[in-house]
């Protein structure tokens, strides 16, 4: 009960916590600065430790110990304040307690009131000191929360912080039973202390399990290590939830202050455990309510335990009822053994964990790649925007999904190799049949990575005879249906139960590194292909054209040849008939032929025939002027007599 000053300021002397204040404040001031120390010392030793070694197990546990050690120190030092307020009490007069209460709360107080707030002036020190400790210890432990911590060897100093841990909490376990003996009457504020010493105990004395049983081979206590964390985490966050609730209950200095580190966490650590018994006195205690007095939380008490055990059957019951849903399938074990496939529906069995059902996809297709990608997955991209990333097919970019494969190498005699990129994806899923899904389950740990890591010997096996330009040139239907269908064989012979839909080779180029290199023998390739190919058909053309000059000189040689041959037979024929002509005619024959040859040569002549019988009257007269080379016959001529 809270006491007045002004009306019981006569009495409290006779009051043993007033009397025992100034005992109980020295106490409570030593205790919390070794504390702060140790408290202090943890932490900064918990950073140092984190900058060489932040995936060992020191960190989490020095921070989860001084966190413990600050939840307490702050309870401690909350208490100070009650107690040296009862201190105060008893060795200031009543009036200037109540008129001048900033000069016996310390220079904290008085600057808070002289500088801060309104609202920090009425809520006063204590609540500033609670809720700061409290953040720092939750603020460290959120800092250093790594459940993903790896397994590692700690050595002898595991051994040696253990130690000192033990050490340490057997200290606070002398202190706390020192406190659990005080009275209520002497000391009300002892039994909260106790129950807040018990947060440092339990967290010291389970961090020195950690430290003991840790290995390079022992996941678990890295993971108790930080989970300890989680009790001085709650009850610095409850301190700090009283520290913002105090707004609304604004400081008197004239009645007794009462303790603000009061943890109903803290208060849950008591053997045996009484949770509802706790909730009861405090309802009792602060609003009143005496729930013994009502008969149906009798009741339900009384039928909590019976209720409670026929809730657990009925619910262990129902766990032999199953649901597969309907792109699932389920195998059925029942004592651990396969019995049955069950389809999409409701199923009943025996209850776990007599009977279980795993789950296996029915017809759910899969799309996996022969490289493991590590980047983070893509955004998917606007359907209004630009092409992601991922699209890009050119050879001169690296692609997420590329694996790199040896080849064989085409240069001329000689033995070699070449790298070349490739995206091979394959589509599958698990077979439909019930054998299939039963070999999925019990013959498969990792699908994937089964696929995977046969496709990688597929491309090996298949792609060491190949050469780049047979790869480029070949028509990716034909390699990806070869691919698939060796893939699938193997995948048969160990019954795997996987069913591959299609192969895909999205990709096959050199190395990124490399692209640009081959482009250019690409380009010189073709170049000097260009080139045989042009000097050769003008080769051709020159021949051809030799060719046709020489066929056409000799079919003119022939072709004289033939005529000359042809006009001598003409002119022997000729002779041979004239000179049968002659032998048979005489000098007609020569007669008849001088005349042919006379009329032949006289047919496209010019003659003038001269004929004296022309004019009766004159003889004939000729003009040789006109006769005179050159004389032109076609010339006009005038006769002159």
């Amino acid at each position: 009960m809270q006491v007045d000053l002004e009306a019981d300021g006569a009495s409290v002397e006779g009051l043993p916590r007033f009397q025992q204040g100034l005992f109980h404040a020295r106490r409570l001031r030593q205790a919390g600065i070794s504390l702060t120390a140790l408290a202090l010392a943890g932490w900064v030793l918990a950073l140092f430790v984190a900058l060489f070694a932040p995936l060992s197990i020191w960190p989490v546990v020095l921070i989860n110990c001084a966190s413990a050690l600050l939840v307490l120190v702050a309870g401690l030092q909350s208490a100070w304040w009650v107690a040296d307020w009862r201190a105060q009490a008893l060795e200031t007069p009543t009036a200037e307690l109540i008129e001048a209460p900033d000069e016996e709360v310390g220079a904290l107080a008085r600057a808070i009131n002289r500088f801060g707030s309104g609202v920090l002036a009425q809520i006063g020190a204590p609540v500033v000191w609670l809720c700061g400790w409290s953040l720092l210890a939750l603020i460290s432990i959120i800092e250093f929360w790594n459940l993903a911590l790896p397994a590692a060897a700690v050595g002898q100093s595991a051994s040696i912080g253990a130690a000192v841990a033990l050490a340490l909490a057997f200290g606070l376990l002398v202190f706390e039973r020192r406190l659990a003996q005080e009275t209520a009457a002497q000391w009300p504020e002892a039994s909260q202390l106790a129950q807040l010493s018990r947060v440092a105990i339990i967290s010291l004395v389970v961090s020195a399990i950690c430290l003991l049983f840790a290995g390079a081979e022992s996941v678990w206590p890295l993971r108790l290590a930080v989970l300890t964390g989680l009790l001085p985490a709650l009850v610095a966050l409850e301190f700090l939830l009283r520290g913002v609730l105090s707004l609304f209950s604004p400081r008197q200095p004239r009645l007794e202050p009462r303790l603000m580190a009061q943890s109903f966490i803290a208060g849950l650590l008591r053997w045996p455990p009484q949770p509802l018994l706790a909730l009861q006195h405090e309802l009792h205690n602060r609003f009143g309510i005496d729930l013994r007095q009502i008969w149906a939380f009798t009741y339900m008490r009384r039928a909590f335990l019976p209720v409670l055990l026929v809730v657990l059957a009925v619910g262990w019951a129902l766990t032999g009822v199953h649901e597969v849903p309907l792109q699932g399938r389920g195998i059925y074990e029942r004592f651990g053994k396969p019995v049955q496939v069950f389809g999409p529906g409701l199923h009943a069995g025996l209850p776990w964990p007599l009977g279980r059902v795993l789950s296996v996809e029915n017809g759910v297709v899969h799309e996996l790649a022969t490289s493991v990608s590590e980047a983070a997955a893509p955004e998917l991209a606007s359907a209004e925007g630009p092409a992601p990333l991922i699209a890009n097919r050119l050879w001169d970019a690296s692609h997420v999904n590329d694996k790199s494969q040896v080849i064989a190498s085409s240069s001329g005699d000689k033995q070699s190799f070449q790298i070349v990129n490739m995206d091979v994806r394959f589509v599958y899923r698990i077979g439909l049949t019930d054998k299939a899904a039963l070999a999925a389950t019990y013959n498969s740990a990792d699908i994937p990575t089964l696929i995977r890591s046969t496709a990688s010997r597929i491309l090996v096996h298949d792609f060491a005879s190949r050469t780049l330009d047979e790869l480029l040139g070949e028509q990716r239907t034909s390699l990806a249906d070869e691919v698939g269908r060796a893939v699938q064989a193997d995948l048969q012979k160990l019954d795997s139960g996987v069913e591959i839909l299609a192969t895909v080779v999205e990709a096959i180029h050199p190395p990124a590194g490399a692209a640009n290199a081959y482009h250019g023998v690409q380009a010189a390739q073709i170049g000097a292909q260009a080139l045989i190919s042009r000097e050769r058909g003008a080769a051709s053309e020159q021949t051809n054209q030799a060719l046709l000059q020489a066929s056409t000189a000799r079919d003119q040689a022939v072709a004289t040849a033939r005529e000359v041959n042809a006009g001598a037979q003409a002119a022997d024929l000729r002779f041979t008939a004239e000179q049968k002509a002659y032998a048979t005619a005489g000098r007609a024959f020569v007669l008849e032929q001088y005349l042919g040859q006379l009329s032949q040569g006289l047919a496209h002549a010019k003659l003038l025939i001269l004929d004296h019988r022309l004019g009766a009257d004159g003889a004939p007269t000729i003009d040789l002027r006109s006769f005179t080379l050159p004389a032109d016959p076609m010339a006009p001529r005038k006769a002159v007599q």
